[in-house]
């Protein structure tokens, strides 16, 4: 080997040592960043000596599909989960203490109490607290219910001004991509940027995605809806701002095309969106008819009759537009009774009533069961008490048995939401894994291992002062050269 290839062969060892290096302490600085895939130099080695052909980027194209696929998966299942959790609290928590159902017991315990000492005021006062305590609690949980959908509501909402975001960045990062391509540039940074964002969008709404020519990505929905082509598809929603029982959201559109909602325990929904259009829409909206089923059916159990004329008795209610609700008759849900039931002045004392008209059934005042003033009169007592556990008729749109007790009805809905709960915990934990486990698999093959880059590291630094020994040796041939020159 002459000496000028000899410097030449160095002088390409440096140059490819120096860009190794570089690239490897790129690698390792952005060791933590889970956005950042890592760098690998692709070395040749010529009659020049080694050098670097092209930096290529670690990318998995198959595990990043069943990563997005697993976010948007788990993203949704633990959106609906947390809005489950929400309605759960609004009933106390975890012994659902706070509950109609709860309510209910207790005030089925205090009228036989008051049955079995018809002539005590305070049992009689007793009665009526326990009914204005449940009458409250359907009041509290229809509120909280309307609440957990508007707070929904509004999510969606933030989420659609997120995801349009998203598609525009995205729009931005894909053209530089597809530049980058064309022109033979590096595109390594352009393509972390775009990952990045894809990420972002699967875990608001499931994504698939389409790598065309120049590297171009296209994006779809789950159901094939497109999201990305070139351009950014408009994304649009109109949030309500108040919600009351039998209000219906608005649509989430993309491209013109409604979003579907999430269906069951264990979601269909992909990404959070219609995971909240599941809650807003179908979840809630059943547990408040369940709850209107309730009102209802109490109403019309202690509603009063003079054999021609049935009006409310210790349980009213006031209509839409203000007006004193009557016994109900319809087989069909009826929007918002259960926010607007209460206990009838004429038995509250704080308002100039008897609770005693309780017992002798004069509540409504177009009857008196006991016009004779007997204080051991329990006939209608024992009557309203046994009526809580005879079986009613209820609406079928209310997901639960159409033909059962007020007491049994009500511990039902309690059961309905704490299966439907359950089923959302035991696929959360599922989603939850399977995400971890695509993640981790994503990592291994496309992350930056620390022992790995500083193993590679060593050895550019062994090649390195290997060069550095050849250089040696060249400047004491040349010293050698000129020595003998002189």
């Amino acid at each position: 080997m002459s000496l000028s290839a000899a410097l030449n062969t160095t002088k390409s060892i440096f140059s490819t040592t120096s860009y190794q290096s570089s690239i490897v302490a790129n690698n390792i600085a952005n060791s933590s960043n889970t956005d950042y895939v890592r760098r690998e130099a692709a070395v040749t080695t010529s009659l020049d000596g080694a050098q670097v052909v092209a930096v290529s980027r670690a990318q998995e194209d198959a595990l990043l599909t069943q990563y997005l696929q697993s976010n948007a998966s788990d993203s949704g299942q633990q959106t609906l989960l947390d809005g489950l959790e929400q309605l759960k609290s609004i009933l106390g928590g975890n012994d659902y203490e706070t509950s109609p159902s709860t309510y209910l017991a207790s005030f089925q315990e205090a009228l036989q109490t008051f049955a079995t000492s018809p002539s005590s005021t305070i049992a009689a006062q007793s009665a009526v607290t326990a009914a204005q305590d449940l009458a409250n609690s359907l009041n509290e949980a229809s509120d909280g219910v309307q609440s957990v959908r508007q707070d929904a509501d509004a999510e969606i909402a933030t989420q659609v001004d997120t995801l349009n975001t998203l598609l525009s960045q995205f729009q931005t990062a894909n053209d530089a991509v597809k530049v980058a391509t064309a022109t033979g540039a590096d595109t390594s940074s352009a393509l972390d940027e775009r990952e990045k964002l894809l990420k972002q969008i699967s875990s608001i709404i499931g994504v698939t995605t389409v790598t065309r020519d120049n590297n171009d990505m296209a994006l779809y929905t789950s159901d094939g809806t497109t999201l990305f082509e070139s351009t950014a598809r408009s994304v649009t929603f109109k949030a309500t701002s108040t919600y009351v029982a039998g209000t219906e959201g608005n649509a989430v559109y993309i491209d013109g095309v409604a979003l579907k909602a999430g269906e069951g325990s264990t979601t269909s929904a992909d990404g959070s969106l219609q995971a909240l259009l599941q809650l807003r829409d179908e979840v809630a909206p059943t547990f408040q008819a369940q709850l209107e089923e309730i009102a209802k059916s109490l109403v019309s159990a202690f509603s009063e009759t003079d054999g021609t004329t049935t009006v409310p008795g210790l349980f009213v209610w006031t209509t839409s537009t203000g007006a004193d609700g009557e016994t109900p008759t319809s087989s069909d849900v009826i929007n918002g009774i259960a926010a607007t039931i209460s206990v009838n002045s004429s038995v509250v004392t704080s308002q100039g009533g008897d609770p005693m008209n309780l017992r002798d059934g004069s509540v409504s005042g177009i009857t008196d069961l006991n016009s004779d003033g007997n204080s051991g009169f329990s006939d209608n007592l024992n009557t309203l008490y046994s009526a809580l556990d005879t079986s009613r008729s209820f609406s079928s749109d209310a997901g639960l048995s159409s033909s059962v007790s007020i007491m049994s009805y009500a511990s039902a809905s309690i059961g309905w939401l704490e299966e439907y709960r359950s089923g959302a915990t035991s696929a959360a934990e599922n989603t939850s894994a399977a995400l971890s486990r695509s993640d981790e698999a994503y990592s291994n093959e496309t992350g930056v291992n620390l022992d790995e880059e500083l193993t590679l590291l060593l050895d550019i630094e062994q090649s390195y002062k290997a060069a550095t020994k050849l250089l040696n040796t060249i400047n004491e041939m040349l010293q050698s050269l000129l020595d003998l020159g002189t």
